[in-house]
């Protein structure tokens, strides 16, 4: 493709995309495919030799578009919006074409230049203290763009880390490194995002979670409570992520609460505002960060709410000194200048290199301004509030948390079936998509508003939808349901019989309650896309454990598992529990597919069971039988913890949380309990 071609096909492609954003509702938002669609669409190997461009896009509606989920559109209202808007794709269209590597100051100084400005007015319009902010010489704080809200989680965590190894070795020379770094605990509310828990596991430390509210908020004498049972077991509390605006019923953790508790125990307080953030902009939901002082560290996502599209997650730190001393490698071939005089962003991140991300986002906040992000939030706050009228209106649904912002959850009266098989139709016929969550028990739907395109009247058709289908599932026409969906604008291949998915009630109906519920102290959010609206889940369970390209079983999760029944005594990462009492509200949650297995089995009622005969990876504490490996299990060894007075004895093998073994047959990683 030459300069001229390029002129041609890119006015093309900004025709295509106006195009389909202007004509989105035309689609059903939920793709109608199943696993694998692709493969018969595309060849099985790379072209020889390039192809014509007309027929490269002309795929663009044969074979992407059929397996994409409309998350612009108005009827997009699962998860938390992930909005774009025009200034920012095309800020990143300029950004993709210079395509420079902003890692160090000297590498492209306008990339950094413009970051470090653009931080500080989003810093300044969501009213931030300054002591986050570039622009005040009296501090080391400031603030960056990260990738995710996920990636601002772990690198203060690991910010916090260093810090805390640092310190507490400074008066306890005999401890090294891994004896300091085994005795960390982190804390996080059970509505706190999964996120949480992962830089936990990577970050190689305890992380409790603590039980919330009746308003599903973390409360100042929960964590003080913690706090005291951990110092008392010889651990060191060192962090804490505070959740403002959670996944399950956006929640607020209170801030003004347990902020000050953290600064007199030594705690790195990090704020997660990554949905709720963007809201800030306007000082009437200021209110819902009053403690914000008390943080070290606070991210929000602009690629949710604030229309600029992923990724794109704001970070501000007071001292920028602990990421340095975290991240800070300094190699002679980056070095320059003007090292030490300019901000090198490399310092404030786990990888390297990094995207000119701050181009978009100072074309938005330009070219909407303060007030046009302002009307823009309002709107959708607005919108919810329309949506959460019509709910209470009927008395046949219920909501069971209050709403915040642009999210509303609600439910059928009565039993919890109700409510999931009411999802599970509604996503069946593509016209709108929902997932579920569960708070207290109580299974859930969350309905956000996310698309900058969304009116009254779409909120109007949708809630019809819901009180169709519902009225129908009152009158027990399940079996003839009309999934009269959207005409699709690409052509579609007839379905065979034997490849269509069964609608049928079976008797393990419920699954998707169950997955829900697995991970007892996760916001509970699934898979939404798909668990939450098969009827007969358990099918669809078994065939994702075994490939048709392989015909192996599909490997799951090495991570220790255990049933359903003991989940209340599971631990983040350590085999140990924090102290002698077992109820204090300490979790390790399990990921979905390590619990696939165990959900078959808690519904098959023998009727199935699946055998790994050469993988141990796959059975868990309890089971016992002839595909057991024996495994030699090393010496014990016994380290002692704190002072004459009050010593822990810890057992351990090879210095580490447990036995980390590996299978001879298949060489999978394999945890052995006594």
């Amino acid at each position: 493709m030459d300069f001229e071609q390029y002129r041609k096909h890119g006015k093309e492609m900004v025709d295509y995309i106006a195009d389909y954003l202007q004509n989105i509702r035309n689609r059903r938002v939920l793709p109608n495919v199943k696993p694998g669609y692709m493969r018969q669409l595309v060849p099985d190997t790379a072209p020889h030799e390039g192809e014509d461009w007309n027929v490269i896009m002309n795929d663009i509606e044969r074979v992407i578009m059929p397996g994409i989920t409309h998350w612009q559109s108005p009827y997009m209202h699962a998860y938390f919006p992930a909005l774009n808007s025009f200034p920012s794709l095309l800020g990143d269209m300029l950004a993709d074409a210079i395509n420079c590597i902003g890692f160090t100051w000297a590498s492209s100084p306008a990339a950094t230049e413009l970051e470090t400005i653009v931080m500080d007015w989003l810093g300044k319009m969501i009213g931030l203290p300054s002591e986050f902010l570039h622009s005040n010489k009296q501090t080391m704080g400031g603030g960056v763009i990260q990738t995710t809200a996920s990636d601002c989680t772990f690198v203060t965590l690991l910010a916090a880390r260093s810090d805390a190894i640092r310190h507490y070795r400074a008066n306890n020379e005999d401890l090294d490194d891994a004896e300091v770094n085994a005795r960390l605990v982190a804390y996080c509310s059970d509505q706190a995002h999964s996120s949480v828990e992962k830089a936990g596991l990577i970050g190689l430390v305890k992380m409790r979670f603590l039980p919330s509210d009746e308003h599903l908020s973390l409360r100042g004498d929960t964590l003080q409570r913690a706090v005291d049972e951990d110092l008392a077991a010889g651990l060191i509390p060192f962090y804490l992520c505070a959740t403002v605006g959670t996944t399950g019923a956006c929640a607020f953790d209170s801030l003004k609460e347990i902020g000050p508790i953290c600064e007199a125990e030594g705690i790195w307080m990090h704020i997660d505002a990554a949905y709720a953030g963007t809201a800030f902009i306007c000082p009437e939901y200021r209110h819902f960060m009053s403690g914000v002082e008390h943080a070290q560290s606070f991210a929000f996502n602009p690629s949710k709410w604030m229309m600029v599209h992923f990724d794109c997650s704001a970070m501000w730190v007071k001292n920028s000194g602990a990421l340095h001393r975290t991240f800070n490698v300094d190699p002679l071939y980056l070095k320059h200048e003007n090292s030490g005089a300019a901000i090198d962003y490399m310092h404030w991140q786990i990888g390297l290199s990094r995207r000119f991300r701050a181009l978009k986002l100072w074309f938005v906040i330009r070219s909407f301004g303060v007030e046009g992000l302002q009307k823009h939030v309002r709107e959708g706050v607005r919108l919810a509030k329309y949506f959460e009228a019509k709910v209470r209106s009927d008395t046949r649904f219920e909501i069971p948390a209050d709403r915040h912002l642009g999210m509303v959850v609600f439910r059928v009266k009565g039993d919890n079936a109700r409510t999931e098989i009411l999802l599970q139709r509604l996503n069946r016929t593509g016209k709108l998509h929902m997932v579920p969550a569960a708070i207290k028990g109580k299974y859930i739907i969350r309905f956000t508003v996310t698309s900058q395109y969304t009116t009254e009247s779409d909120i109007d058709r949708d809630w019809k939808i819901i009180q169709d289908i519902h009225s129908k599932i009152q009158r027990d026409e399940s079996e003839s349901l009309d999934d009269d969906v959207f005409v699709e604008t690409h052509e579609k291949e007839p379905v065979k019989e034997s490849d269509q998915t069964s609608w049928k009630k079976s008797r393990e109906f419920g699954m998707s309650l169950v997955l829900s519920n697995v991970v007892p102290m996760s916001p509970k959010l699934i898979n939404g896309s798909y668990a939450a609206f098969f009827d007969n889940m358990v099918e669809f369970a078994k065939g994702i454990t075994s490939t048709e390209y392989t015909g192996r079983p599909i490997r799951l999760s090495p991570r220790r598992r255990v049933h359903l029944r003991d989940q209340s005594k599971q631990q983040s990462l350590d085999i140990e529990y924090l102290s002698g009492n077992r109820n204090h509200g300490c979790f390790k949650q399990g990921s979905l597919d390590s619990k696939v297995e165990e959900i078959l089995e808690s519904y098959s009622n023998g009727s199935y069971v699946i055998k790994y005969p050469n993988d141990l990876s796959a059975l868990n504490e309890h089971d016992e039988g002839e595909n057991q490996l024996t495994i030699a299990v090393p010496e014990r060894k016994i380290v002692t913890y704190g002072d004459t007075d009050k010593k822990k004895k810890v057992e351990t093998r090879d210095a580490s949380n447990g036995v980390r073994m590996f299978c001879k047959h298949c060489g999978h990683p394999v945890d052995v309990d006594d």
